[in-house]
């Protein structure tokens, strides 16, 4: 069988038209979705039952077709695994205990693998069930993203009190970000050896960062997952999302050797193209475009194809796909980036 397409651009090739998977493809904004949710119970429940979250993982693969399924999980299983009471409030999303410095060094890991067992088992199983052609992204929070909510307690505007915990207590902060690293190496590990074809790291909060605690608190602890990972399994393919790292894009891809890079829908046209030249590139469509439709949707994904389409490029939104998407809008987005 030939490669699958979402591998092949890793690689640095240059498919057109490009491939094509959502962030948050599965989720709130399908009917089916629903409910499989209601069943499970809890979120985390969710997260935790492979037969439920192989339906979910699968429910936008049989809808629309995406060249790629992305596994159904969340980045705090983390530190759920660490017994932070992570819960998810309705209506307020995750919160869990606020960690303190002093508590860092009590964190156990020992039992993380029998806690995320589930989730492999669910990455067994999607592998399994999946066209043939169609790829298996693994995925985990980068350690500064996932550290903020642990931080915090819950999400903040612009995480204001785990930078500000940062340059309190730096080592402190690199302690419990060198911990997140450890156990994310061992997580993406495993989920590749079950059969994920490639693995994202989530950085959703790097954009927060100035550019001295972006290279130490962003690049630096995914640099060491890449390392890790690469060592364990080689040829991976690894593809890094620092949502709102603009400028300092560059610095990331080449900090931390990911094979892709995210972009969120800021990113100028110009400047996307040039990272490109390094490598390939995954967006960067605004989801409110998929929401509007119409003129707005197809003056989006024409601009991105003609900027982006003549070099390495995985289709993406910028970030993921909100609750109010109309399911009509994904068909057309499909339909016309594989028109080209």
């Amino acid at each position: 069988m030939q490669e699958r397409k979402l591998n092949r651009v890793l690689a640095g090739e240059t498919v057109f038209p490009p491939p094509i998977w959502l962030m948050r493809q599965a989720g709130r904004y399908l009917p089916e979705y629903r409910e499989t949710r209601a069943k499970a119970g809890g979120f985390l429940d969710l997260c935790y039952n492979p037969d439920l979250a192989t339906e979910v993982t699968l429910q936008p693969i049989r809808r629309f077709g995406f060249d790629a399924a992305i596994l159904f999980s969340d980045i705090l299983v983390i530190p759920d695994a660490l017994r932070r009471n992570v819960r998810f409030v309705q209506g307020e999303g995750p919160q869990m205990d606020p960690i303190a410095p002093h508590e860092i060094g009590g964190l156990d890991p020992t039992n993380a693998d029998t806690h995320l067992a589930p989730v492999i088992a669910t990455v067994a199983r999607l592998r399994a069930e999946l066209p043939a052609e169609t790829a298996l992204i693994g995925f985990c929070g980068a350690p500064w993203t996932v550290a903020t909510y642990m931080i915090a307690g819950h999400g903040t505007p612009d995480q204001a009190p785990a930078r500000r915990f940062a340059y309190a207590h730096p080592e402190a902060m690199d302690e419990l970000l060198a911990l997140l690293a450890e156990m994310s190496v061992e997580y993406l590990i495993r989920q590749l050896q079950a059969g994920a074809d490639c693995v994202q790291i989530f950085d959703s909060w790097a954009g927060v960062l100035d550019e001295l605690s972006f290279h130490r608190f962003s690049i630096a602890p995914t640099r060491r997952i890449v390392e890790r990972v690469r060592a364990a399994v080689p040829g991976v393919r690894i593809i890094g999302f620092p949502k709102g790292a603009g400028p300092l894009l560059p610095a990331y891809r080449t900090g931390t050797g990911v094979d892709a890079v995210g972009l969120d829908w800021s990113v100028p046209f110009s400047f996307a193209a040039e990272l490109q030249t390094t490598g390939p590139v995954q967006g960067n469509l605004d989801p409110l475009r998929l929401i509007a439709g119409g003129h707005a949707l197809d003056e989006g994904i024409d601009a991105i194809l003609e900027h982006l389409g003549a070099g390495p490029l995985v289709f993406n939104l910028g970030h993921g796909i909100t609750p109010d998407a109309p399911i009509a809008h994904v068909e057309r987005l499909v339909e016309r980036v594989r028109q080209g």
